[in-house]
Order: C-alpha cells, then structure tokens, then sequence
C-alpha cells in the first residue's frame, strides 16, 4: 500500500509538472525583447480603486496596445526608482522570513514532541513546491490580464522577465512599474508561499506528507491565483467592484483560514482529540516564531505599498499598533475568562491584530489601527475558543480561528474604517461582506474538491499506528534527539 501510495504521488506530482509545461509552452508568447515603446497604459478600473490599490502608470502612448497587454513592457533602467526597488527587495526577505524560519517555529513549537520534525519538513516542502509552480504558472495567472476571473500566460515560466545590460532596459509590471518585474515577481511569490504553509497548521499530526504536497500544489493554482486576480490585479472582479484588500486580508487569510477549515473537517480529528492533552513541545520556539512574524509584517504590509514613501511608513505604523493592541486584548479577554494570562495566548494575539490590521494597512490611521487589533484580539480568542467548539472541527493549530476570523474582521472593518484623506478611497461595508463572502465561498468549495481529488489518488490521512507512532518517525524516519 506504501508503494503504490507513493507511486501515485508520484505520477500525480509528474503530470501536474507536465500540465504546466505544455500549457505555457502552447499559449505563452515567446521571451524575445521588445522594442522601448514605454510602460503599458493602466487598465480601466474606477477611479477610486485604482488610486487606492495600484500605482499609476505613466500615460507614455503604446502603439499596438491590446497585445502590448500580453507582452513584457520594458522601459529604461534609469526611470525605475531605486530607492523603492530596495525597500521591495527588504521586503521580500521580510516576508520570506515570516515563513521560514517564522511558521515553522510558530507552528512546531505548538505540536506534540513526536511531530515537530513532520511540520517543519512540510513548510519548508511547501515554500519549495509553491516557489516552481508560480515561477511556472502561478505569478502569470494571477497577475497578468486576461479576464475578470484569471490571468493569461504571459508570464508563464518568467517569460521576458528580464534585464538587458547593453540596451539599459528591464521588465516592468503594470501593477508595479517603479520596480523591476522580477522583484515584484518575487515579492508575490512569498506571499503565496506563506498562504499556503499556513494551512499546515490545520492539519498537523495527521495528514500524509505526499499528500500535503500533492493538495499545497493544486490549491496554489486552482485557489490561491485566480483570488489574487480577483482582488489585486487592476481588472479582477472584486477590485472592479471596490473591494479594498492592502495586503492580504482576503487573499492570503480568509483563504488560507478557511481551506484550513475544510481540510481539518474532512481528515476528521486527531486520535485522541478532546480526550487527551497534547502538549505543546516547546512554547518557546512558538514566541520565537511569533517575534518574526511580526518583524517580518512590517515587510508584509508595509511592502505592498510598493514604494518607499509615506504609505508605507504609515503602513509599518499601524501594523505594529495592530498586533500590540491584539496582544493585550486577547490577554485580558483569557485573563477575565480563565484567570491568567499565558505566553500562548500573547503569541495568538499579537498574530490576530497583524491579520486584522492587513487588509486596512494602506487605508487607515493609527487610532483606527488600535480600535481594529482590538477587536481582533477578542474575536480571535473567541475563535480560536467558543467557536472551535461549536464547529467541532479539530483544526489544530486554530488556523480558521485566528487567520479566518482575523481577516473576516480586518476585511469588514477596512470598510468602516477607511479613509479618503489616506487613500483617496472610501471603504463600504457592504462591499466588504461581498469579499469576505466570495473569497470563503470560492476557496471552500475548490479546496474540498481539491481534497477529495487527492483522496482518490494517494488517500490523505495517515494509517492509525503511524499517528500513533508519530509523522516525524512514520513519514521521515526522522526523530528529535534527547
């Protein structure tokens, strides 16, 4: 069963690769420079959502102009700015690091001792997996036109993602034409990593690792992509419609929450739940975990503001008065309700305002940002609580509690709380909803199809005596020393 198991992932794994393969080398147009006609003409969007979430592009006139949409623009390589090209640049490895080593600690240190090496091998596969299939198709479907509801494959593989020395010229996006191509590439690809790796934390202990991988690299392509079109690519649907998403409180945690969510309810709890205590393996490592997310946050807000300029800077603001405005109300919330306070509560709560506070980064003031981690705080801890045992759901690391519920919060309160005088946009509630709505809609009916797909090559959970035994031993024959 354990050969024909893998065998299958195996397969599974080649024809997904061949699949990306054939598709970019059929309809991506070839790498070949192009002549400096200038940067592309910004797509038409409202007025207000293109000011508040896109940079505006220089109005140079392009011959040519509905293939140019298909095809790498390249312009001089003095007009890019410099110093925004090295704040992305920082920021990449900010939010880089907020996965590794920042979720594989978080998250290892909250597992059982038996399990450890098990979640940090599957966030490091994840940012490993996640990293080749954008390179090869993800980063072209999200982030390139095509239709309201997916990119092209125009970009497919990097194609003329480039930089040409002799001419003076590189590639620029037309999201993001004040820094190269490749960086901007770069910049998205750790966000999609990071989405992904945090599902890991619903479904720890208990999951086969072939096929996590298998289901990570599915749900990239078929979940996480065309929802960052919706909501970040200038003519996706949801930002059509005025939906305000900063940096990611729809795309990245209502839709990793709510996978999450359904993945924890369809492999069924883990031996022993609400039965026995599992104890965590080392707290330590989660305050650790949790110290870089939020160092790494300010590159994750602050960054996609795509400039060095004052947006960001009140971006990494707000951000950090976010996750200490979190902190303290998830611990008075567990103070008042269990009579002390605890180091994992405080890790939890800091975590719960830096979700909240990303969909409203570039929108809203200081006052508001506190007012948003706030309520974080407390809506999380009753996530992560009262309503974990409402659903019966055992997502283990309280990925719906903190990530769903957190960017549910954020995403409603960017809409009450931002502002014209910041943004040049108003929010609308209802709007909001409409986005919460769609993202938790569209990811959990495909991540349930995605898993059942995978349920019918490889199977998904774990026999009983390898959970038993423990997935550091069972999937790695790897176990921590003494």
């Amino acid at each position: 069963m354990h050969l024909n198991s893998s065998l299958a992932c195996k397969r599974a794994l080649g024809a997904l690769c061949l699949f990306a393969a054939l598709s970019s080398w059929a309809q991506s147009p070839a790498s070949v420079p192009v002549a400096d006609t200038g940067v592309l003409p910004a797509p038409v969007v409202s007025a207000s959502v293109a000011e508040a979430q896109a940079p505006v592009l220089p109005s140079t006139p392009v011959t040519d102009t509905a293939p140019a949409l298909t095809r790498p623009a390249l312009v001089a390589q003095s007009s890019l700015n410099s110093a925004d090209t090295a704040w992305m640049l920082v920021s990449t490895a900010l939010v880089l690091l907020m996965t590794l080593p920042g979720i594989a600690f978080f998250y290892a240190g909250m597992v059982r001792r038996k399990s450890v090496i098990n979640t940090m091998a599957s966030v490091v596969a994840i940012a490993a997996v996640v990293s080749l299939l954008w390179f090869a198709l993800g980063y072209s479907l999200a982030f390139t036109p095509g239709t309201p509801w997916l990119g092209g494959l125009g970009r497919a593989w990097f194609a003329g993602m480039g930089y040409f020395k002799d001419a003076g010229q590189v590639a620029v996006s037309h999201v993001a034409p004040n820094i190269p191509e490749s960086v901007y590439a770069m910049f998205q690809l750790t966000f999609a990593i990071i989405t992904a790796a945090l599902i890991v934390g619903a479904v720890v202990e208990r999951m086969r690792f072939s096929a996590l991988l298998l289901f990570v690299g599915l749900w990239s392509l078929l979940v996480y992509a065309p929802v960052a079109h919706w909501v970040w690519e200038p003519g996706g649907w949801l930002v059509q419609m005025g939906v305000l998403d900063f940096a990611g409180g729809a795309v990245v945690h209502i839709n990793a929450g709510v996978a999450g969510l359904v993945a924890a309810a369809m492999l069924g709890p883990r031996k022993g739940y609400g039965r026995e205590s599992f104890e965590p393996f080392n707290l330590g490592l989660t305050m650790a975990g949790a110290g870089l997310l939020w160092v790494g946050w300010f590159g994750f807000n602050a960054g996609s503001a795509v400039a060095a300029d004052g947006r960001a800077g009140l971006a990494m603001v707000v951000t950090h008065i976010a996750a200490a405005a979190g902190a303290v109300a998830w611990m008075l919330g567990e103070w008042l309700v269990r009579e002390r306070p605890s180091l994992l509560g405080l890790c939890s709560g800091l975590v719960a305002g830096l979700v909240a506070i990303t969909p409203a980064a570039g929108f809203v003031s200081p006052r508001d940002a506190a007012i948003i981690g706030a309520v974080a705080g407390i809506a999380c801890y009753w996530g992560a609580t009262g309503l974990k045992r409402l659903l019966s759901v055992d997502d283990s690391l309280d990925v719906f509690g903190v990530h769903g519920i957190g960017g549910i919060v954020g995403s409603l309160l960017t809409g009450v709380f931002a502002s014209k005088a910041i943004s040049g946009t108003t929010g609308s509630l209802a709007v909001q909803a409409l986005g919460v709505l769609a993202v938790a809609l569209y990811s959990a009916v495909f991540t349930a199809v995605v898993l059942w797909l995978v349920q019918q090559v490889i199977g998904l959970r774990i026999d009983e005596e390898s959970e038993r035994n423990g997935l550091d031993v069972a999937q790695h024959r790897e176990h921590l020393g003494a």
